[in-house]
């Protein structure tokens, strides 16, 4: 497990604060798409900007990217030996979506990209809803064809808090 990819079900199920602490268990440098996509204000990178700092990113010998960016995940999953994947019931990663916002009230999260403060809007919550069933199916299909690629891929299907604690430990 050198370069790992961490992907989840929805915003909210805590790809973000998994990955902070595997990258202190693990000693590995985490990097969060979002901080990299983003630019102040909310502005979106093109798609060739985000490619190519992804593409320098998965040179490295060792990392943690954590991030679902569907458009740029064959970079990624080139390059990866293990796919965690995160998947807790679309109740709870509501409840955190909300949560986070309520605590990060006009700051800027540290997995975000500078000048990107803290925002809750129908359009999003309206993409996590819609979304969630079908990138369940979406991410099973991933996960099945990473280990088809390769007898060294790795793949860590967590369904609950529980064994997210668990795997941690």
């Amino acid at each position: 497990m050198k370069k790992i990819m961490v992907l989840g079900v929805s915003a909210g199920v805590g790809k973000s604060s998994f990955s902070r602490k595997l990258s202190e268990k693990l000693a590995i440098p985490v990097h969060h798409l979002d901080t990299y996509f983003w630019k102040p204000g909310w502005v979106e990178s093109s798609e060739k900007e985000f490619r190519a700092k992804q593409q320098l990113l998965v040179q490295e010998d060792c990392w943690i990217i954590e991030g679902n960016y569907t458009s740029t995940y064959e970079t990624r999953r080139q390059k990866a030996d293990t796919l965690i994947y995160l998947e807790l019931p679309l109740y709870i990663c509501l409840y955190r979506v909300f949560k986070r916002r309520i605590i990060n009230q006009g700051k800027t999260r540290p997995d975000m990209a500078s000048g990107c403060p803290e925002k809750l809007d129908k359009g999003f919550l309206k993409f996590i809803i819609s979304t969630y069933r079908a990138r369940k199916s979406k991410m099973r299909k991933r996960m099945a064809q990473f280990i088809e690629e390769s007898p060294r891929n790795k793949v860590i299907f967590l369904r609950s808090q529980k064994e997210i604690d668990e795997f941690l430990k």
